[in-house]
């Protein structure tokens, strides 16, 4: 009786470590229940599609995260492979499925516009993982191999103003203008979120240490125009503005403000070299840390998040080292006080007492978060007094009109 009450005892523990064994080895699953295969990391191949070339500042930043992660996890060179000036419409679809052809894996595209194409070939194509950045819908779609992702660069952008803010405080102090002629300009692309994020976050940064500073916002209607991002920035310096920075991808702006003398707070790479006489800092995203999680997940044949957010804590969020010729004494403490406290979360870069919208402090705030084409509002994003940006997605989606900016032009 004993033998067989062991032996029973023995069958059942093989079973349960059979299970076990079996459970742990089973593939990984997306949500809708598909199998994830595993591929080796030898064998894998990765595909980028690029809006322009290493001559844009938005797009070299790009790049220079694939170098960075092709070394960091010994990719080959046949293992990457690059599409350059792929615009925002059909041409991106067929860049996807040249590069599926090509034997991808897992592609990427870095364009707001490319995202809606990038999606017809998910849609044919699901055994690849198909990867955007700025997008807005992979949460929302039935497509469970299209994925987006951005980072908190609002939070690099305050940091950045910050600086801009010291240098006008060292400017009035040296009598150059006084307090309330304290004004910065700011070169957009378009009117979207994640430009009108992107210059109030740098406003407030200023805002924060220069309380009297006002900023005005000329757009482009491009993200890079050589000649209309000048000109734009020649147009804010004529309308007094003393210090300027940027949302847009050429060295238009840092140019203009080199042969005019004035501080310049770049965005996406340091233009120091180019503009050694007023070039103060510049933020950027570090799309290396995305690269390497959404490879790995693939190599591990597991789910890759719908929607991704790099912050400061991850190195998603990077300032250049600061140009000390120009930059104001103490700089580079404040940014580093700031930025300890950004991670602590005991500073809030839309914090709601520090900005109103026509004289008033918001309370409640629905932002268009699920997006459709009215762009209705329909997430609740301010908690214990904070809009809290990029939490609810990946992409920016603060489009308020906050108090002290000026839009010279609005046709954009």
């Amino acid at each position: 009786m004993k033998k067989i009450v062991s032996l029973a005892l023995t069958l059942i523990l093989v079973l349960s470590c059979m299970a076990v064994f079996a459970s742990c080895n089973e593939p990984s699953k997306n949500p809708a229940g598909e199998e994830l295969v595993p591929v080796a990391k030898e064998e894998i191949k990765v595909g980028f599609i690029f809006l322009h070339d290493e001559k844009s500042t938005y797009d070299k930043n790009f790049m220079m995260g694939v170098e960075e992660v092709q070394t960091k996890l010994g990719l080959r060179d046949d293992q990457i492979i690059m599409m350059t000036g792929i615009p925002e419409g059909a041409e991106c679809t067929e860049a996807a499925l040249d590069l599926v052809d090509q034997g991808c894996d897992v592609i990427f595209a870095n364009s707001f516009g490319h995202e809606e194409f990038l999606a017809v070939a998910a849609k044919d194509h699901p055994e690849v993982q198909f990867c955007h950045a700025t997008g807005t819908t992979a949460h929302t779609s039935e497509l469970n191999n299209l994925h987006n992702a951005f980072a908190s660069i609002y939070e690099g952008r305050y940091l950045a103003g910050i600086a801009a803010g010291m240098k006008l405080n060292e400017m009035i102090a040296n009598g150059e203008f006084s307090a309330e002629e304290a004004k910065i300009g700011y070169v957009g692309a378009f009117t979207y979120a994640e430009v009108i994020s992107g210059y109030t976050s740098f406003y407030l940064g200023a805002k924060s240490v220069c309380p009297t500073v006002t900023m005005d916002v000329q757009f482009t209607g491009s993200w890079y125009d050589v000649t209309a991002e000048n000109e734009a920035a020649k147009a804010l310096i004529a309308r007094n503005c003393k210090l300027i920075s940027q949302h847009a991808d050429s060295m238009g702006a840092p140019s203009a403000c080199e042969e005019a003398g004035i501080p310049n707070v770049s965005y996406n790479g340091s233009t120091q070299e180019a503009c050694p006489s007023t070039f103060i800092v510049s933020s950027r995203i570090n799309w290396a840390p995305y690269y390497e999680y959404m490879i790995n997940q693939v190599i591990k044949g597991e789910a890759i998040a719908d929607d991704w957010t790099g912050t400061l804590a991850t190195d998603s969020v990077l300032l250049t080292a600061i140009n000390t010729n120009v930059a104001a004494e103490g700089t580079q403490a404040a940014i580093d006080s700031a930025k300890d406290q950004l991670k602590a979360g005991t500073l809030h870069v839309f914090d709601t007492k520090n900005f109103t919208v026509n004289g008033e402090k918001l309370t409640s705030y629905k932002a268009d978060v699920d997006t459709d084409d009215a762009f209705t509002p329909d997430t609740e994003v301010i908690e214990n007094g904070v809009f809290f940006e990029s939490k609810f997605r990946s992409a920016p989606y603060f489009a308020l009109k906050i108090d002290g900016i000026t839009l010279v032009n609005e046709k954009f």
